[in-house]
């Protein structure tokens, strides 16, 4: 039963001290804030208090947006089942999402959050190539399953270590990386350093999988690949006999601005052989989702073995995702992510420590991340 009096922030953080894991962190854990409601882009404590929100990943078009409630209560009066029944909601969402990648990514799996969706791209990976190896970005973070806690340096550094099949490239960073914007050719130098990778690799007896990267690293500094530097890596990744995945889970929905997802930055020739979605996919709800090609689908399903998630796909999950979509468009989300960003570079709301740590910022969009 719920309490009859709404507790003091005080009570609800003795609570929580008692009940739920310590690893389990609060923000401004000397000082925690208790939220009780949000609206649109604030959010506010038990006593009425204003926030504005800067640091929350999820909620992509604001939060409780109007739309977005109204989709999940309508739903939620009909029905709410699992994915084994026909369901207009299904094919609808994913036939709306193939209308914003490349014509090749094409078959969809739903999920419930990116973690789960990074697990099933490695599962598809190392079906298709029958290899078993992951390159990954230094400081890289993935999720947080066993499988993906594996390829992240973020999280296995502080753990039990480097796996002996995963390998750790460096960040493609021309500002502050090992080849900066003043290197003749930073991007080949650093899909070298890849290719390196895979050699060294070889050299052990070892077989490439996956090259699997955010498309802008998030953990790893808000890094902004240089332009071919994807289809370089994709080259050698491709010669090794791997596939490329492109992380989207923080990135993706018009983050960017000018593109919907974020490899798209690398030009209209590049493709990714799997694309992984989540965080605002469902602007706070839990959905996620893969799209990967048919080929792979198919090498999947030879299995023999189903894919199944009980609640992936669901009716209401699939409403709010394609009522997320009707909102970007609405609102043209996209277009202010961009004209608003630069109305925040010129108004030098955005100059670090000196003008040329800002000049240098070459920020894309909103991407906000916590």
């Amino acid at each position: 039963m719920r309490a009859a009096q709404p507790r003091s922030r005080q009570q609800t953080l003795a609570l929580r001290r008692q009940l739920v894991g310590s690893s389990c962190k609060l923000f401004f854990s000397n000082d925690p804030v208790k939220i009780v409601k949000a609206k649109g882009q604030y959010m506010y404590d038990e006593n009425g208090r204003q926030y504005l929100d800067c640091i929350n990943n999820v909620a992509h078009v604001g939060h409780c947006h109007p739309d977005i409630v109204k989709a999940a209560h309508e739903q939620n009066q009909l029905l709410n089942t699992n994915s084994r029944y026909l369901h207009d909601n299904l094919v609808d969402y994913a036939e709306r999402l193939s209308k914003t990648l490349p014509e090749k990514l094409c078959i969809f799996y739903f999920l419930n959050s990116g973690s789960e969706a990074n697990d099933l791209a490695l599962r598809l990976a190392r079906q298709y190539t029958k290899h078993e190896d992951v390159i990954v970005l230094d400081h890289a973070y993935h999720g947080h399953l066993t499988s993906l806690i594996d390829i992240s340096p973020y999280k296995f550094r502080n753990l039990e270590g480097q796996k002996e099949w995963v390998h750790v490239a460096p960040v493609p960073d021309t500002y502050r990386g090992l080849y900066r914007e003043d290197h003749e050719d930073a991007v080949t130098a650093y899909a070298d350093e890849v290719k390196n990778t895979i050699e060294r690799a070889h050299k052990r007896g070892r077989k490439i999988a996956a090259f699997f990267v955010e498309s802008l690293p998030s953990v790893g500094g808000q890094i902004i690949p240089p332009a071919g530097y994807f289809q370089k890596v994709a080259e050698h990744v491709h010669k090794a006999g791997g596939i490329f995945i492109a992380d989207e889970i923080q990135v993706g929905f018009g983050r960017v601005g000018k593109h919907f997802w974020a490899f798209q930055l690398q030009g209209e020739d590049f493709i990714p052989d799997i694309v992984t979605m989540g965080k605002p996919i469902g602007n706070g709800h839990p959905l996620a989702c893969v799209a990967t090609t048919k080929e792979i689908a198919e090498a999947f399903a030879a299995t023999g073995v189903e894919y199944f998630n009980t609640f992936g796909g669901n009716p209401v999950s699939c409403a709010i995702g394609l009522a997320v979509l009707d909102v970007i468009e609405k609102e043209h989300l996209q277009a202010h992510a961009t004209e608003r960003l630069w109305l925040i570079h010129w108004s030098g709301l955005n100059q670090g420590p000196s003008r040329k740590d800002s000049s240098h910022s070459r920020s894309r969009g909103f991407n906000n991340k916590t």
